[in-house]
């Protein structure tokens, strides 16, 4: 009975002043109401580069809303969109990418940019892995173990480009976990791995534009930078209301025209360029890049 008795006074407190707000608003005037929310799952190379900070209030500026950005690694967004924890992928593992719109989670994949993965490492390439093409290098790093290597290990789209790497080298992943204290997964994301790779003076996989952005901060430099496996195409998905009743197929489908419009797509291919000295993503949309 106290706690009803304290209660009660603070209810009839509210309601005196919600009728006294209404009362002394100007005739004509509504409450605001709140924004719509769109849930974005992003690859954490598109946001550690700042595009997505860079894009985000251009969007919710043209169609009023807000959006909610999650960064994670591919493996992880893609299930957020299972789960229907998100309206809208932007991510960058094309195999997977099929199979979430062949399973009838996405309603389309749609390519909007690309860029190239890098082998990076210390300036005196302990390995001697320069000038090779990715699955020799790896084979020669597996055969060495010089310099060590530090894997993202997160089930992102780089760590998928890793392991592809490594089975065209001929080694199954698992044999190559088991390597020896030289290979570390972090289970972090391309940023923070790019960071212990530096600390540690060691190889790794990362997308241009993420090694680009972190470089002042690295004492890495690119050692293999040429390889059809090294495509890294970048790609919007609806997420289907088929599946999930509750996606805003709608605003994320003004989503997938706002990336791929040519405005946007010009804006994406200048990002950076004027920091950087060359391009972080070159835009494609309406086109698939082939290796």
């Amino acid at each position: 009975m106290k706690r009803r008795t304290i209660l009660l006074p603070v209810i009839a407190l509210f309601i005196v002043v919600s009728i006294i707000v209404t009362a002394c608003a100007p005739a004509g005037v509504t409450a605001l109401q709140p924004k719509e929310r769109i849930r974005v799952a992003t690859t954490t190379s598109l946001y550690d580069t700042g595009l997505w900070g860079y894009l985000e209030p251009m969007f919710e500026e043209k169609y009023d809303v807000r959006l909610d950005i999650i960064y994670a690694g591919t493996g992880i967004a893609l299930e957020y969109g299972k789960r229907g924890d998100v309206d809208v992928l932007t991510i960058h593992d094309k195999a997977r990418e099929v199979q979430f719109v062949a399973e009838g989670y996405g309603v389309q994949r749609v390519p909007f940019a690309y860029n190239y993965f890098l082998i990076v490492g210390p300036s005196d390439d302990p390995a001697g892995i320069k000038g090779l093409i990715p699955e020799n290098a790896f084979k020669k790093l597996m055969e060495t173990g010089s310099g060590g290597f530090v894997s993202r290990g997160d089930g992102s789209g780089t760590h998928a480009k890793e392991k592809a790497i490594w089975q065209a080298a001929g080694f199954d992943y698992e044999t190559v976990q088991k390597a020896g204290n030289w290979y570390t997964e972090a289970g972090r994301g391309m940023g923070p791995t790019l960071l212990m790779a530096s600390e540690k003076e060691a190889y790794t996989v990362t997308d241009m534009g993420t090694f680009l952005a972190y470089k002042g901060n690295l004492d890495l430099v690119p050692i293999v930078e040429t390889g059809e496996i090294l495509l890294n195409v970048y790609s919007v998905i609806a997420i289907s209301p088929e599946k999930h009743p509750g996606a805003k197929i709608e605003m994320a489908n003004n989503l997938v025209d706002f990336i791929t419009s040519a405005e946007i797509q010009k804006l994406i291919g200048e990002y950076g360029v004027s920091e950087y000295g060359m391009q972080l993503f070159t835009p494609c949309a309406g086109w698939e890049p082939e290796a």
